[in-house]
């Protein structure tokens, strides 16, 4: 009978009599994942296994399926394909090509590091690739020690801790487990303040001095901060490194540039404020006729960055008043970027 634990690799096992020489880790990236297509039906599967996760909506269940079932799995998908039909790609999904070439740079890195003993592969919370999926591979490669790196630098519970339920969901039916280790936040990491540093210089280099400079997280309703969730405490850390971090350059900031606020809030629930539209409403109302906008907490540009920054807040700025729009796009592959996330995982990767 086939043991699920002891995978086979070029005809030998890896928790046989090889295994003390070849430990292999397994590096996995993951992010919040997209439609397999821009259409409804796929729309609608992603919803279905997005919205059905207690992490992200934390009604009642029946209640929620109900409402969920009845009412936005029934009007959303339509909407939402329009707008994933907006920003589509010839690779696809924006969010997923970003990710792979993420991937694939930290992968190059680490492995001139570590040699090719440790596999860097990227998941997808919802959708696919999915994080069992990739799990899976690893195990059959026989993986000895696992590191986790959701690409979300402030945790929060929708998606740091519902990332850990996937991961151990799919360990749970694991007979040999490896070794975990867990990174659930990097919103203070030095390389990853210095790499959102750097790509706001260079915007102000071409573009010049903005009236406020904004950043926007996404949003999370108030009520999880309530119950302690950290989010909005670490998305003010975010906050308060970058400005620190800015107004020591010679870019001619000063503290009165900056805006936080919070976008992409769903439902009519109160969600953490400000909130990223009214407050560009207002800036402009004020005056303000010249806007950068920045959004620290999205690692990869995606339909939140794409479409609700780019396009949405941009007609919401431009119609109250305003003149110059700019959005400063997402860290992405950038090689400081880059750096950045490879930091975080070599302390652990030197562990022995």
């Amino acid at each position: 009978m086939k043991s699920r634990f002891s995978a086979k690799n070029n005809g030998s096992s890896q928790h046989g009599e090889n295994s003390k020489s070849a430990l292999k880790v397994g590096v996995l990236l993951t992010n919040l994942g997209s439609p397999a297509a821009p259409n409804s039906t796929k729309v609608r599967n992603y919803l279905r296994e997005f919205l059905s996760d207690p992490r992200v909506v934390e009604i009642p269940r029946v209640i929620w399926m109900l409402i969920l079932h009845g009412i936005v799995l029934r009007f959303r998908p339509k909407k939402s394909a329009k707008l994933y039909q907006s920003i589509w790609t010839e690779q696809g999904a924006p969010l997923l090509v970003i990710s792979q070439a993420q991937q694939q740079k930290v992968a190059a890195q680490i492995q001139q590091q570590f040699g090719e003993d440790v596999i860097v592969d990227i998941a997808m919370r919802y959708g696919e690739p999915s994080i069992s999926h990739v799990l899976q591979k690893f195990q059959q490669q026989g993986v000895d020690k696992l590191v986790v790196l959701p690409l979300y630098p402030q945790y929060a519970g929708p998606t740091t801790a519902s990332t850990f339920d996937a991961v151990s969901k799919e360990l749970q039916q694991w007979r040999y487990i490896p070794s975990l280790h867990f990174i659930n936040s990097y919103h203070n990491n030095a390389l990853y303040i210095e790499a959102l540093a750097n790509s706001v210089g260079e915007h102000l280099a071409k573009q010049g001095i903005p009236d406020k400079l904004v950043l926007s997280y996404h949003g999370m309703p108030e009520l999880f901060y309530q119950w302690g969730d950290p989010y909005f405490d670490f998305c003010q850390i975010t906050t308060n490194l970058l400005k620190k971090e800015l107004l020591a350059r010679p870019l001619g900031l000063t503290d009165e540039h900056f805006v936080m606020t919070f976008q992409s809030r769903f439902g009519k629930a109160k969600w953490l404020q400000p909130y990223t539209d009214e407050t560009l409403a207002t800036l402009a109302k004020e005056g303000n006729k010249h806007l950068a906008i920045i959004s620290p907490a999205f690692s990869a540009d995606c339909l939140e960055t794409l479409e609700e920054l780019e396009h949405e807040n941009r007609e919401v700025f431009i119609q109250a008043g305003g003149e110059h729009y700019h959005y400063i796009a997402a860290l992405n592959d950038r090689d400081d970027h880059i750096s950045a996330l490879v930091s975080l995982l070599t302390p652990l990767l030197n562990e022995k």
